[in-house]
């Protein structure tokens, strides 16, 4: 706080220094002879509600069709997968309820919260949450071991029904014999640590330090780790740089041109020789080659499942449900949404939902990125309608105020002022008060091209 206030009082005696040639509607773009980006704080705000409800419409929605289909090779199998004629049609059940539909939706279609409704926390949220409110209550950027386990042991049920799964309920049991992270997603310790908990549960990090991922990245280090390693720990890097780098923008690019852009940027924090990045170009290949999402989707399954190229050999593995929680798998099935929606929301969650595997994962991790995009605003526009602002953290967590009851205008005024910290005091920015507007430093040139 101290270090904040001292930004403050620099800008105002200084503010003459400040470059004020960028318009307004530039406000937020670089050129490759500037060296700092300007945010508006106003806009920023409008964006962080935006993420918490596009990730809730995405999230409640892909949990309609969450495990109905797996594929048809292992001890479970779920008949051909869905296509985009499904949309709108009867649920089929998934793989733990057998003949029965989801009770969300009958249909496969949005599941949406009214105005007098409230939205309830769920994996896909509720420990983004978390590490939201321990970044604000302890006044940190980087979150120690100590904090993370206190953390999840003062809000996670200790009973079984607690939403924990996978490499999640294994390092939350470790942390409850006393081990302390990043040894709790150590694969000697945790053998889930190739699973999708840390790709849901992190890629907050990248919207509390704007336009730098180096940044994002340290910030998240630890908390991916806590769950993941290897390639499920790349992919989840991956998540936190598209995150970050969604705050770049082009006026004159379209969205799926700045999504375009940012993939192929986060593609960089993936080794070559993984499977991850070579997951990532086969489906930018297959969607560049203009066949439709089911046959990406399809390709990708017999590639990995059943054919187990580049290295990905869960199938072998012989685990439950053949790896359907795993990192790999659903890190593809998602960029086919990404791919195939091209920027726009209800196309993504529809395509998300289709896609088979976890669909609430990937579909809230997009939801989420391109509802930041266009703000709470831009959802409701697309929507053509008004959603509810509330949310229940207490449907899976515990020990929060109010009951457990929140509004997504509190929760984005916290990450507002997360993120002001995180500009000052980790990117050496500044707050110009008078303009509202963070002044980033960029660590190296980047533009949009």
């Amino acid at each position: 706080m101290k270090k904040l206030i001292i930004f403050i009082l620099i800008i105002f005696s200084s503010c003459n220094t400040v470059n004020k040639t960028q318009s307004k509607n530039k406000a937020n773009s670089v050129t490759a002879e500037e060296q700092t980006i300007n945010i508006s704080r106003d806009k920023y705000y409008n964006q962080l509600y935006g993420f918490w409800l596009g990730q809730c419409i995405a999230n409640w929605t892909g949990l309609v069709t969450e495990m109905d289909k797996i594929g048809n090779i292992g001890e479970i199998k779920t008949g051909d997968f869905y296509t985009r004629d499904d949309w709108g049609k009867p649920d089929q059940p998934n793989i733990w309820e057998e003949g029965v539909a989801s009770k969300l939706s009958l249909t496969i279609d949005f599941v949406f919260k009214g105005k007098d409704e409230i939205w309830g926390s769920d994996d896909d949220t509720d420990i983004e949450y978390i590490y939201q409110h321990l970044l604000y209550t302890n006044g940190s950027n980087v979150l120690s071991p100590n904090q993370i386990r206190d953390g999840w042991l003062k809000h996670i049920k200790p009973e079984e029904e607690n939403y924990l799964w996978v490499s999640n309920q294994k390092a939350f049991d470790l942390m409850k014999d006393g081990v302390l992270p990043p040894e709790t997603g150590n694969p000697n310790l945790n053998e889930h640590f190739e699973m999708i908990d840390a790709q849901l549960t992190t890629e907050i990090f990248g919207l509390f330090a704007p336009t730098r991922p180096d940044v994002a990245l340290n910030m998240a280090h630890l908390p991916i780790q806590t769950t993941a390693r290897n390639e499920a720990e790349d992919i989840s890097k991956f998540y936190v740089t598209m995150y970050s780098l969604a705050s770049i923008t082009d006026n004159e690019k379209t969205l799926n041109q700045r999504i375009s852009w940012m993939s192929d940027k986060a593609r960089e924090v993936l080794p070559n020789s993984s499977y991850s990045a070579q997951m990532f170009d086969y489906t930018r290949k297959l969607h560049k080659s203009g066949i439709a999402w089911e046959q990406a989707r399809d390709s990708i399954y017999y590639r990995y499942q059943v054919n187990q190229k580049d290295g990905y050999d869960i199938t072998s593995k012989k685990l439950y449900c053949n790896g359907c929680f795993a990192a790999g798998i659903n890190f593809a099935a998602s960029l086919v949404s990404l791919f195939y929606g091209e920027g726009d929301l209800k196309e993504t969650i529809k395509i998300g939902t289709l896609a088979g595997w976890d669909s609430d994962n990937p579909t809230a991790t997009w939801g989420g990125l391109i509802g930041f995009m266009i703000g709470k605003d831009g959802i409701e526009e697309s929507f053509n309608r008004k959603f509810s602002n509330r949310f229940n953290i207490h449907r899976t967590r515990q020990n929060f105020p109010n009951d457990g009851i929140d509004t997504f205008e509190n929760m984005a005024n916290k990450g507002l002022i997360v993120t002001d910290r995180v500009v000052t005091e980790e990117m050496g920015g500044i707050i110009d008060l008078k303009e509202n507007i963070w002044i980033i430093p960029q660590s190296s040139t980047k533009r949009l091209d």
